[in-house]
């Protein structure tokens, strides 16, 4: 509205619009740099000064009406003025009094208050002095403190003392002289602190080496008991288990848990440590500190890394390993509750050291033993020292891997003793059957799971092997064991199938060998390679208890060794191996039978009458064939037997049938062919007899032991025959005579003459006349060197 009411007024002024806005930026106190410029650029600065002007004069006009308004006033405030100067001089002179008489009364106040700035003076400076030498007072006393724990070898204490007047009074002690000796002192004693505090450290450095093999042992034993008695829980937890199974009754279990406080048990004394370190912590030292600790356990270490070349390894592998583990041991219990003495980087830079010179010092030892036993040893002691470590956080996997390594040195070493044992029990075999009392069956048979029966026999027993079998068997239970030892290592659970592996091994590579060898070797007789022959079988038959017993003691379910895949490879090398005997045992039962036949050269061949009774060899052959099959019956299964049996009964046959087409064989007669005859009726009766007798007719319906001479009953009836030329009828020949040969027929009966070549033989043959039976065997004769 004013500005509206202004520019209406402006406008009847005569001013233009110009005018109006310039009154305008001037009344609100705005900057006319703009206008200005504007005006220069247009070119015309004229008129804005001219404007300039106009406003001045207007302002000068408004001035000149404000002056006249308020004249009045003014005149007013001036009379007014004149009156206040009247009365200023009144009370300049009031004043002037009052100074006056203060200045009389202030003059005495001042006499006095300088008496009292001076009084003031001198107490300031007697309370300083108090202060001064309450400071020297207690600086000499904190002094005397500080030398007296020196001297009672309290040294943190006495530090204490040396750091509250480093800290407090140091640099406010008022005596120079007492300063400077204090100042002189103090590097002193700290320097004397400082030596005193590391010869005590380095007793304790000597004493602790020393005790760490005790603490080593106590940490071992420690960790024996443990695994010992986790291993009866597991046995006795296996027992109720079995027990239950078999529901023998119900069973209770409990959780005995025994607390071991391992810093109770395992006493360390780390103050003198503590001690030293805080005092060179305190001395500033603290860096300096920690790395001589370090650099002198370092050269501890790398002391007690080195084994003794004095002791055998053997001797000293305790002590060596306890060392060490009461060394790490003591590491640990440092680095835990010393602060920052000693870092975790540190510990296992140590650890690092120790493992590569243990793991190789361990390779070592172990490539230059030659006995299973001593490796087992110190292979136990290692698993506990990694026992032991393991609970104070070490990595004991790299040690562990050194057994593992040694692991087949180990198995060689054990082999190799297996082997020499296993020969000894087979060399030393009286080859005989085991006559067992009672309490040697379970020991001898039951042990092992070799009884052929579930009903308990007669005593006294007479086992089917001989001593042989058992003492095997406790060598390879004994193997078993050992090898698991070994193997059951840094809490490892599966390790079965390296055990059934090394097992296999034993079975295969030493005991089957040693039997083979044996069975090779051509020294043994029947009776010994029939016995060996039954002792495999039987050592076959205990592979299964071999298996169970590894898995037990492996800790592997009864239940996962049913699997085909776990079955060992040694039984069916055994099996072969049991095959390999049967044929041997047959070769020398046929070499034996041949020794008895070969008295058939004292035959006669063309003998004029016939035998009545069988010849003595044929006597000889039945009584050790009686021998040979009733033993056979006693050890060797009924299929065995057979074997045994049907192999002698056909080398009998064989070497009759060999004999007649000898050359050294010119001729014979139908009297030796009869005599011949009947020494076969008694081999066959006596073949019929075992047959029946052993129920083997039983097991084998369609054959029989009189089977195997058939070749020769034929060629028998054949020659005895009234008709022998009814060979060449097919069908009589495939009913009696199916197991004859044309060529051997052909030169047996060229050798056979009816009449004996006695003294006038050719001319009682011209005389006689020819018999219908050899008239047919000429024709016999002709038509089968026409068919050949």
């Amino acid at each position: 509205m004013n500005a509206k009411m202004k520019a209406r007024n402006a406008t009847e002024n005569g001013e233009t619009a110009e005018d109006s806005i310039l009154m305008t930026l001037i009344g609100n106190g705005e900057d006319l740099a703009p206008m200005v410029r504007h005006s220069f650029e247009m070119g015309k600065p004229e008129t804005l000064v001219h404007q300039l002007k106009l406003i001045v004069k207007k302002k000068e006009i408004e001035i000149e009406d404000l002056c006249k308004l308020h004249y009045e006033e003014f005149i007013v405030a001036v009379d007014e003025l004149r009156g206040v100067l009247v009365d200023a001089e009144e009370l300049k002179s009031e004043l002037a009094s009052d100074n006056f008489r203060l200045q009389e009364i202030g003059t005495a106040l001042l006499t006095r208050l300088e008496d009292l700035l001076e009084s003031f003076a001198i107490k300031q400076n007697v309370t300083e002095a108090v202060k001064m030498s309450r400071i020297c007072v207690e600086v000499l006393d904190l002094c005397i403190k500080c030398n007296k724990h020196v001297a009672d070898g309290q040294f943190y204490p006495a530090l204490k003392a040396i750091h509250q007047i480093e800290e407090s009074y140091m640099k406010v002690i008022p005596v120079k002289t007492l300063k400077n000796l204090v100042e002189k002192r103090v590097p002193v004693i700290k320097n004397h602190i400082e030596k005193k505090v590391c010869g005590e450290i380095n007793e304790w450095l000597v004493h602790i080496r020393g005790t760490a093999k005790e603490i080593g042992q106590n940490a071992i034993g420690l960790a024996s008991s443990s695994r010992q008695r986790n291993e009866d829980m597991l046995a006795r937890q296996k027992k109720a288990e079995e027990e239950s199974c078999l529901g023998l009754g119900d069973f209770t279990y409990s959780l005995d848990v025994e607390e071991i406080d391992d810093n109770s048990v395992l006493k360390i004394d780390l103050m003198p440590l503590y001690r030293a370190y805080y005092i060179h912590v305190c001395l500033g030292i603290g860096d300096q500190f920690r790395e001589y600790y370090f650099n002198n356990r370092m050269l501890q270490l790398n002391s007690d890394l080195q084994v003794s070349s004095v002791q055998h390894f053997l001797a000293s592998h305790q002590t060596y390993l306890a060392q060490i583990a009461g060394y790490f041991i003591v590491e640990d219990r440092v680095l835990r509750t010393a602060g920052d003495l000693l870092s975790a980087s540190q510990v296992q830079a140590m650890w690092e050291t120790a493992v590569s010179k243990v793991t190789s010092n361990l390779e070592y030892q172990f490539s230059h033993m030659d006995t299973a036993s001593h490796l087992l040893l110190v292979k136990d002691y290692v698993t506990l020292l990694g026992a032991t470590l393991r609970q104070y956080g070490y990595d004991v996997g790299y040690i562990l891997d050194a057994l593992t390594n040694s692991r087949d040195k180990y198995h060689e070493l054990l082999l190799e003793e297996c082997r020499q044992q296993i020969k000894d029990a087979v060399i030393n075999d009286d080859c005989k059957q085991m006559v067992l009392k009672e309490s040697e069956y379970q020991t001898n048979v039951l042990s092992f799971h070799l009884q052929t029966s579930e009903i308990m026999p007669g005593f006294p027993y007479v086992a089917p092997f001989s001593c042989m079998v058992p003492d095997c068997c406790r060598i390879i239970r004994s193997f078993i064991k050992d090898s698991v030892n070994y193997l059951s290592y840094g809490g490892q659970t599966n390790f079965f199938d390296f055990a059934r592996k090394y097992l296999d091994k034993l079975l295969i590579d030493v005991l089957n060998d040693v039997v083979l060898s044996i069975i090779k070797n051509g020294s043994i007789g029947v009776s010994q390679a029939m016995q060996i022959a039954a002792n495999i079988s039987f050592l076959e038959k205990a592979c299964d208890y071999f298996l169970q017993t590894a898995a037990k003691q492996c800790g592997v379910p009864t239940r996962m060794i049913a699997r085909p895949q776990t079955t060992l490879n040694a039984k069916n090398v055994l099996k072969s191996t049991r095959e390999k005997s049967y044929v041997a045992l047959v070769n020398l039962v046929n070499h034996k039978l041949t020794e008895y036949l070969s008295l058939m050269e004292k035959v006669n061949w063309i003998i004029d009458d016939v035998a009545q009774h069988k010849s003595e060899y044929m006597n000889d052959v039945v009584m050790y064939l009686e021998s040979l099959l009733s033993t056979a019956q006693q050890i060797l299964p009924l299929d065995v037997m057979y074997k045994v049996g049907s192999g002698a009964l056909e080398h009998i046959n064989n070497t009759f049938i060999t004999t007649l087409l000898s050359d050294q064989l010119k001729r014979f007669t139908g009297n030796a062919v009869m005599g011949i005859n009947n020494d076969f009726k008694t081999l066959e009766e006596f073949a019929d007899e075992r047959f029946h007798s052993t129920g083997l007719s039983e097991v084998y319906k369609e054959g029989s032991f009189r089977g195997c001479l058939l070749e020769m009953r034929q060629l028998i009836n054949l020659l005895l025959s009234s008709q022998p030329e009814n060979f060449m009828n097919p069908v009589i020949r495939m009913r009696n005579y199916n197991s004859l040969d044309y060529k051997k027929l052909a030169i047996i009966c060229e050798k056979y003459k009816d009449s004996p070549d006695g003294l006038f033989g050719s001319l009682s043959k011209r005389g006689a006349k020819q018999s219908n039976r050899m008239k047919s065997m000429d024709v016999l004769k002709r038509r089968l060197k026409d068919f050949n």
